[in-house]
Formats: C-alpha cells, sequence, structure tokens
C-alpha cells in the first residue's frame, strides 16, 4: 500500500506539473467607433457640466435620487423585482458552467474497494488453517485525463469565464434598468396625479362657470348659444378626469409589478411637484466613460472569449493526448493474518492526432467568423451608448429653456384668462373669448407639467446612460 501512494503521488505530480500554453490570439481592446468628446452645438451649450459634480457611475443611487419616499420604493423592487432576481440566476448559471469547464484541466480519481469473507469447507484446509478467508481489495484510478499541452481545454475555461464576467454586466446592467424604469414611472405616476388635480380644479371652475352661465339664461341675459359653449370645457374637463384617473391606476400597476410587491399609498407622490429633484451630474468632458457601461463590458468579456475559442480551435489541430491510470492493491487474509498481497500500475496513454478533420477545419472558420460578427456587436453597442448619453445632453441643454418658455406661456394666457372673463361679466365681449382663453391656459398648465416631467425623467435617464445605478 504504501508503494502505491508513492507512485500515485508522483504520477499526479508530474502529470499536474505539465501545463500548456495558449494559442488563442492576443487580445487588444478595439478602438471606439465614436469621438472621443461630446458632441457640441446650439442644442449641447447649455448642458450642464457642473465643476465638482460626480460622475454617474461613481454615484450610489441612494445618493443621487434625494427624495426618501422615492427611495424606498426602489430599495422595494431591488428585493423583490423577479426581472433583476432572473439576472442573478442566470449569472450562479454562468458560474457553475465555468466551474465544470475549469474542472477539465483535472484528473477525475476513482477508488474502488472490496472486501468479503469465505467459509471454506473442512476439506479443503490443512490441518490448523482457519475455515474463514478474508479478501480485501483497493483500486484508484485516472480515467482519460487529457494533458492539455496546446491550451485547447485552458482556452475553453477562459472562453467561459468570460462568458460567466459577460453575464455578470447584464445581471449590473438590469439593475440599472430597474432602478432607473422605477424612478421615471415614479415621476410618471406624480405627473398624471398632478394633471388629474389639474383636470378636477378645471371641472370645478368650468362646472362653476357653466352654473352661472345657466342663470343668466334662465335669466334671459345670455345666449343658447352661450350655455352650449359653456357646456364644452365641462364635458371636455370631465373626460380629462376619467383619463388621468386611469392612467394614474395604470400608473400604480406598473410600479407595483416593478416593485415586485403592492407599494404602500403613503411612499406615492402626491403630485410631481412634491418629489424632490435628482442631484446634478456630470458626464465628464471625454466619451471614454461610456466604456465602463454595463452593456459594454458585457460585450467586450463576450469578445474576448471569442478570441479564446479561436485558441481552442486552433489547439484542435495539433495531438491531444490522454492518459489512463489505475493503480491497486489486493490481499488474503486467514483469521486476519496476512497470508499474501500484491500491487499493480497500469500507465496506458493515448494519442489522437488528426491528419485531416473537415470538423476541426470548420470549427475554426466559424470562431473567426464569430470573433468578427461580437466584435461588430461591440462596436454598435459602442455606438448606440453614445447616442445615447448625447440625445440626454441635447435634452439637458435645452430643457431650461423650454420651462422657462412653457413657465411664461401659463403666465400669458393666464392673464387672457383674467382678462377674457372681465370683458365678458361686463358685457364687452361673447363667452366664445373666455372658452378659447380657458382652453389654452388648461393644454398650457398641461404642458408646463409634461415639461417639467421630461426635464426630471431626462437627468434620471443622463444617470442611467452613464453607467449609474449598479451599486
Amino acid at each position: 500500500m504504501k508503494r502505491m501512494k508513492t507512485v500515485l503521488c508522483l504520477c499526479l505530480g508530474v502529470l499536474l506539473s505539465l501545463g500548456g500554453c495558449s494559442m488563442a490570439p492576443k487580445y487588444a481592446r478595439p478602438e471606439a467607433p465614436v469621438p472621443a468628446a461630446w458632441p457640441s452645438g446650439p442644442a449641447y451649450d447649455n448642458a450642464q457640466v457642473l465643476t465638482g459634480a460626480p460622475a454617474a457611475a461613481g454615484l450610489e443611487w441612494r445618493e443621487f435620487f434625494t427624495d426618501e419616499r422615492l427611495r424606498k420604493v426602489i430599495e422595494t423592487a431591488l428585493n423583490n423585482n423577479r426581472d433583476l432576481r432572473l439576472a442573478a440566476l442566470n449569472v450562479e448559471r454562468a458560474r457553475a458552467l465555468y466551474g465544470i469547464q475549469r474542472a477539465e484541466l483535472l484528473p477525475s480519481v476513482n477508488a474502488v474497494g472490496g472486501g468479503g469473507k469465505q467459509r471454506l469447507s473442512s476439506d479443503l484446509l490443512s490441518p490448523g488453517d482457519p475455515r474463514t478467508r478474508e479478501q480485501y481489495s483497493l483500486d484508484l484510478g485516472i480515467a482519460s485525463w487529457e494533458i492539455d499541452f496546446f491550451g485547447r481545454i485552458r482556452s475553453l475555461k477562459d472562453q467561459a469565464l468570460e462568458e460567466y464576467l459577460a453575464t455578470d454586466e447584464a445581471r449590473r446592467g438590469a439593475r440599472i434598468a430597474l432602478v432607473s424604469e422605477v424612478a421615471r414611472v415614479y415621476l410618471v405616476l406624480g405627473a398624471d396625479r398632478e394633471k388629474l388635480k389639474l383636470a378636477q380644479a378645471t371641472l370645478d371652475t368650468q362646472q362653476a362657470a357653466y352654473d352661472l352661465t345657466r342663470k343668466r339664461y334662465d335669466a334671459g341675459l345670455a345666449t343658447e348659444l352661450d350655455l352650449r359653449r359653456a357646456q364644452t370645457p365641462v364635458d371636455a374637463a370631465r373626460g380629462d378626469v376619467a383619463r388621468f384617473t386611469q392612467l394614474a391606476a395604470q400608473d400604480q400597476n406598473a410600479l407595483d409589478l416593478l416593485a415586485g410587491s403592492k407599494v404602500a399609498e403613503d411612499v406615492l407622490p402626491v403630485d410631481l411637484g412634491g418629489i424632490s429633484p435628482s442631484r446634478e451630474i456630470s458626464p465628464g468632458l471625454s466619451s471614454e466613460a461610456l466604456l465602463g457601461r454595463p452593456d459594454i463590458m458585457a460585450a467586450e468579456h463576450r469578445l474576448k472569449g471569442a478570441y479564446a475559442f479561436i485558441g481552442a480551435a486552433r489547439a484542435a489541430f495539433f495531438p491531444r493526448i490522454a492518459l489512463t491510470t489505475s493503480i491497486g492493491t489486493a490481499s488474503d487474509e486467514l483469521s486476519g493474518l496476512f497470508r499474501s498481497g500484491t500491487d499493480t500500475w497500469n500507465f496506458a496513454p493515448r494519442v489522437v492526432m488528426p491528419i485531416f478533420d473537415a470538423r476541426v477545419q470548420a470549427a475554426y472558420r466559424v470562431s473567426k467568423a464569430d470573433r468578427e460578427i461580437i466584435l461588430t456587436q461591440y462596436e454598435k453597442t459602442v455606438q448606440s451608448a453614445f447616442r445615447e448619453v448625447a440625445d440626454s445632453l441635447a435634452v439637458q441643454g435645452t430643457m431650461d429653456l423650454q420651462v422657462a418658455a412653457q413657465q411664461s406661456l401659463v403666465a400669458a394666457v393666464a392673464e387672457t384668462y383674467r382678462l377674457a372673463e372681465k370683458r365678458y361679466t361686463k358685457g364687452v365681449d361673447s363667452y366664445l373669448g373666455v372658452l378659447d382663453a380657458q382652453r389654452s391656459l388648461y393644454a398650457a398648465q398641461q404642458g408646463l407639467i409634461s415639461v417639467r416631467l421630461a426635464k426630471l425623467s431626462n437627468q434620471v435617464r443622463l444617470y442611467a446612460v452613464m453607467g449609474g445605478g449598479s451599486r
């Protein structure tokens, strides 16, 4: 038995010391097919590149979002959202597959032991021998272990590792998407609730105006045309109340789905104005910051995996050497006394030399084509990311001007509405002027809510497309 252990240790030591070389081409990160700097021009002149403002990737979502109620909803979603849970399970699966591929580098050692007792007939025994015989055996073996001289298995292991890392980056991307989507739906819910309040207030105002016109009509001071015109905004406001009630309910359903559970009413927004705005962030001066986005990093890991697969395909052109080794011992005992023992050691190398294999040739061509495909996908991912950031910067550069213009419009139309009502009350003008002014004011107020929503939503979008929210 001691001899068997010695031989086994020596064999494993020699085999484990044999390292394989890699035949994968050397990887170099491709040059990003986008400009080095962010776009410039009239749409970007007012974009806020704040001195001292943090970068999105280095800012945790709890620091970016300042509204405490929104933070609670995001926390709930991160704990309960099923899509994010599936992304995490996919990471675990990729990790397990990597472990399987990595295990191919190591031999599988099997041990088989046996024993038994046999009672012999007294006619077969010599005088003084016991009638009970005990037999024991132990076999250790390595079944067809491939020695990775040319790095085929190591390249496949590297490919599996890169796929695992890409899956983990996809999980980070799913986390960013979830955080930003929860914030977006939360803002939309606040905006729709504010529009519902505006529609309800408009309905109350128009109902009062209609009641007054009705009294004037009954007294003969207003025409039936004035009465019907007064009824028009009432019906329109009533329809908007129903529509925004529906939209707010659907927004809340979407938020519940994202959160993975029913969101408590006390953390929901009452209106858009009651939501604290997010922190300002800086995109920096260089588009190189995009390379840290999870989707770009995942594409790069897949590209590295394609390089590793080329190495495995190249190694398939060379001999594959496999070893089969077994070491065993056996003993016979009579009444517990050692009578005989044998040790055996078998060493059987097997070499497979691919003289010509069309499948190997085809696999190599496929591996090279895959690399070009994945390289193109990587470049497209970088370009798409650049456009997303550029679009958000264009919105940021113009949104303050839009908000200011809409606020001025609301003020001007509100004054027009006041003057039209005054003229109508004094009998100077017809009710048509009041009706037109009221419609314009209502539309301008709704437009102001929409542009405020667009500004807040774009802050969240810029944070997401810059890679924020993954921690």
